[in-house]
């Protein structure tokens, strides 16, 4: 689960893995697989950041982009 900020200053924990879309309009609109919509105050750059991090917590992403993957 990753923390975000709705935008009444109020958390939110998501599952980053029912992510589909992130949007800017201009708030960032989340919308999950399910297709429940989440305003949140964070960029879109910033949850890519923080979704990321998640990923290589639990070992999904390599550390380093293109790492174990032949181009």
């Amino acid at each position: 689960m990753v923390r975000l900020t709705r935008l009444n200053g109020s958390e939110i924990w998501l599952n980053p893995m029912l992510i589909e879309s992130v949007e800017a309009t201009p708030d960032s609109v989340i919308t999950l697989s399910n297709g429940h919509k989440y305003l949140v105050q964070e960029k879109p750059s910033a949850i890519e950041q923080i979704v990321t991090a998640f990923y290589r917590r639990i070992g999904l992403v390599a550390a380093q982009a293109g790492k174990g993957v032949d181009r």
